[in-house]
This record gives C-alpha cells, sequence and structure tokens, in this order.
C-alpha cells in the first residue's frame, strides 16, 4: 500500500452486556491489537466510534469500534471516510461470520453482506459492496426445527463465547493481527493468501 494510514474497524454492539458475544468478535480482536502495541481506546463522537492508534514502521494504524450499534455500522464507517477523506480500500473491516467454521478466516475485497446486519449496513450507506471485510468463522448454531432457525441464529450470534471456543479464536486472533501487522511491508494478496488458508488443525 503506498499510503503510510491504515485503517480498520471492527464491527460489534457497545454495551457491558455484549462484550463477550460471538457477534462482537470484531471489538475483542481489536482490543488485543491494541493492547499488543500499548494503545488505549478512546470515545471520538466524530467518528460514532472508540478510537486507538499506534504506529509500526512509521505506518499509522488507526482502530476503531462504532458505537452505533451493529445495525447501524454504516453511519460510523461513513464518519470515518468522511473525517478522513480516504478511499474505500485503505479501511479493513473486521467481522464475524456465522457461515464460517470455527477457526476458519476469509479475506473478501467485495461480497454481499452474507445476511448479517452490520455488513448489510455498511453496504446500504456507503451504497458499494466493493470494500475490505476480514471475516472470522463463528460457526452455525444448532437447530431441529426449520421454524427455530432464526431464533436460534439470533441466540447464538448474540451468545457469550465458550471458554472452549476462546482457545481457538485466540489462535484466530493471533494470525489476523500478524497479517494486519504485515499490511505495511507485504502486498494485499500475500495477506489475502496467508489468512485464507489459514488452519487451526496445523498450529
Amino acid at each position: 500500500m503506498n499510503n503510510n494510514e491504515i485503517f480498520i474497524i471492527g464491527l460489534g454492539n457497545p454495551g457491558k452486556e455484549y462484550i463477550k458475544n460471538r457477534h462482537n468478535i470484531g471489538f475483542l480482536l481489536l482490543e488485543k491489537f491494541s493492547e499488543k502495541h500499548d494503545a488505549e481506546f478512546t470515545l471520538k463522537n466524530k467518528f460514532k466510534s472508540r478510537y486507538s492508534e499506534f504506529k509500526i514502521n512509521n505506518f499509522f494504524y488507526r482502530l476503531f469500534m462504532p458505537n452505533t450499534y451493529m445495525n447501524n455500522s454504516g453511519d460510523a464507517v461513513r464518519a470515518i471516510l468522511d473525517w478522513y477523506k480516504i478511499k474505500l480500500d485503505q479501511v479493513f473491516i473486521i467481522v464475524d461470520d456465522i457461515d464460517l467454521p470455527l477457526g476458519k478466516i476469509r479475506f473478501r475485497k467485495k461480497g454481499s453482506s452474507g445476511g448479517h446486519n452490520g455488513l448489510k449496513d455498511i453496504i446500504n450507506k456507503l451504497n458499494t459492496e466493493h470494500f475490505n471485510r476480514i471475516k472470522i468463522g463463528i460457526g452455525s448454531p444448532p437447530f431441529n426445527e426449520k421454524n427455530q432457525k432464526n431464533f436460534n441464529t439470533i441466540s447464538h450470534v448474540l451468545g457469550n463465547i465458550s471458554s472452549k471456543e476462546n482457545d481457538t479464536l485466540d489462535k484466530v486472533y493471533q494470525q489476523v493481527i500478524e497479517s494486519l501487522e504485515e499490511l505495511n511491508t507485504k502486498n494485499e494478496d500475500y495477506i489475502i493468501s496467508e489468512l485464507n488458508s489459514f488452519n487451526i488443525k496445523n498450529i
């Protein structure tokens, strides 16, 4: 990347009751990333987000956790883009994915929301499906009857991460963070390949 600023937006819901939800993986990852570099998040109303920043190899990493709630994530993304007047390809969205098995990572440069309300709102507010998203698998909910699926989906994404799931996700977070740290030294295709080929069984 030519520009020396990297913008990373993790999706989630603000509030103590959501902290350990599967839906808050974007927040959880950014908190670990920020801690690793001795930075702290502070509320910035102009971004409609909590914000943290640090430097790696003269690159500015700007991290955002929207406080708009998941279903209005696009408001925060729009505010960030408008304030910095940046191109969308400098932005990376971190998001949970119910259609990916736990422990899988997918980097996509475009695509539909896949039913994810945060992505759906970003697509609607920006009027494009062309933006970077790093999706972290949380696995599908168990369900017995078809009419239970929607309820189970909601209870699954808003359910808390178990200690066993957390052991797996810690390895996922570590890989995503290491790949993001390489954005200033390696090309994007390398990062995409590194994340998409990640296999928890090989660790």
